[in-house]
């Protein structure tokens, strides 16, 4: 019984794609023709499925019926893709490159206006991903000792960097 299914299958496509791609070409848009095969193939999925429910004496119509419905669906999958992207909203555009070269120069320049000992301890934290704790260790100070010194050296770098900005 299986094997007559399948040589049915076999048969209804060999015999019956070639109109059934023809009929989906013509009607293709606005989908892709990249999307052709893929149709066929769906079309032929359906008739494995329901290849008890294919009529004898009408087989490429009741195909072009199921490619129809297929072509159908793929359109409102289509405009269901379209609608969201079209919702969606677009990426904010990246700052341009004289807006990177000024916080560049910025930032150096509240670096450098800064003690060598809150420059450490800021890259320490921001660069090495350190912690309170971690810095204390590095700095030989309490973990409270070394929370005081990063949160003070946070304070001067902001001051010096509003100053830096401002110029």
């Amino acid at each position: 019984m299986a094997a007559s299914r399948e040589q049915r299958l076999e048969h209804l496509a060999r015999e019956h794609s070639p109109a059934v791609a023809n009929y989906l070409r013509r009607r293709l848009y606005p989908l892709s023709p990249a999307d052709l095969d893929d149709l066929v193939e769906e079309v032929l999925v359906v008739c494995w499925r329901r290849i008890d429910a294919v009529p004898a004496d009408a087989e490429l119509p009741w195909m072009i019926g199921v490619a129809r419905n297929v072509l159908n669906n793929a359109r409102r999958s289509q405009n269901r893709r379209s609608a969201f992207v079209a919702t969606l909203s677009p990426v904010e555009a990246d700052a341009s490159a004289e807006d990177y070269v000024v916080a560049d120069t910025s930032i150096r320049e509240a670096l450098v206006a800064m003690s060598e000992s809150d420059r450490e301890i800021l890259l320490l934290h921001f660069w090495d991903g350190l912690d309170a704790s971690q810095l204390a260790t590095v700095l030989s100070v309490t973990t409270n000792a070394a929370a005081v010194r990063l949160s003070r050296a946070q304070s001067r770098f902001k001051e010096n960097f509003t100053k830096a900005e401002n110029e």
